[in-house]
């Protein structure tokens, strides 16, 4: 599988306004860009936006070849589906316990993660070949002015305000727990660690999902994103493409193409979903850009 830009569009059932829930004069903006890189044959990142429904799905599979394609296809049409089932009967029964302090809408994404696992999980275990699959999740779903995040593994959301790039979830990795009991060791991103995840869907009868709500407001940019950019791109990086891209689709395109351009070393996935004002609009520099492509070549 090669490189996808743009979106997947989905014919939805009970589908609802892109729009819903955000102020007047603005709109939503969402680009996706999705590469297998420069040294893996296969792509097993899989990934989903929705408009109809405000939701966006990531998923990087793992496993091996077909095993970890197919645990992320599983994985990310598993939560569509059961979103989709949900906005037609809100009465569906959710799986797994529900989250105190949290809004409907996040309970209703772990619920959906939680029956991917169940799903993943089971096909692990009737199929020889597939035993050691499983994938990594984030999704996002926005909602009368509010963003719910769910996730597990180390596929991240980043949230742009003001200026200021914010890590909005926490790897459930073994280098992420060693970083937080010893921060002032810096292992680096190619340590042997960087692979080794605390949490995956599939790879246990349950999984505990991280859930947060977070108000989207106008002008906020929200990354969704595998491993395979964070370990090329530097934060600061990052929040140059950000904010300097006039639309989120050219911000999702340039990211993948700055990580394949430092090494592109794993599967690279990006989702930008920007929340702006008609009016507004942005010009990335393009002696900006040079500079950074030059800066990884020398």
């Amino acid at each position: 599988m090669g490189r996808h830009s743009g979106f997947i569009c989905l014919e939805l059932q009970a589908a609802k306004d892109p729009a819903a829930g955000l102020a007047s004069g603005s709109q939503m903006d969402v680009g996706a860009c999705s590469d297998v890189g420069r040294v893996r044959r296969n792509n097993e990142d899989y990934f989903l936006t929705a408009p109809e429904m405000n939701l966006h799905v990531l998923s990087d599979g793992m496993g091996g070849m077909a095993s970890g394609e197919i645990a992320s296809r599983l994985t990310v049409e598993t939560i569509r589906t059961h979103c989709l089932e949900a906005s037609a009967n809100p009465s569906l029964a959710f799986v797994g316990k529900r989250i105190a302090g949290i809004s409907e809408v996040s309970n209703r994404l772990a619920s959906g993660i939680q029956l991917a696992n169940q799903i993943v999980h089971k096909s692990a275990r009737e199929t020889a070949d597939h035993r050691k699959m499983g994938a990594t999740v984030v999704a996002v779903q926005c909602m009368d002015g509010r963003m719910s995040i769910a996730h597990v593994g180390d596929s991240r959301a980043y949230r742009l305000r003001g200026g200021y790039l914010e890590q909005l979830t926490r790897d459930h990795s073994f280098l992420a727990e060693l970083r937080q009991q010893r921060p002032s060791e810096h292992e680096s991103s190619s340590s042997n660690l960087h692979h080794l995840l605390t949490r995956a869907v599939g790879v246990e009868p349950g999984v505990e999902v991280d859930v947060r709500d977070e108000l989207f407001m106008e002008n906020d940019t929200v990354l969704l994103c595998s491993d395979g950019l964070t370990r090329e791109l530097s934060d600061s990086e990052i929040t140059g493409v950000l904010h300097d891209a006039g639309h989120a689709q050219e911000a999702a395109d340039q990211l993948v193409a700055l990580a394949n351009e430092a090494g592109g070393r794993d599967n690279i996935t990006a989702i930008v979903i920007r929340y702006a004002s008609k009016e507004s609009g942005r010009t990335i520099s393009a002696s900006r850009l040079a500079k950074w492509f030059c800066g990884r070549r020398n």
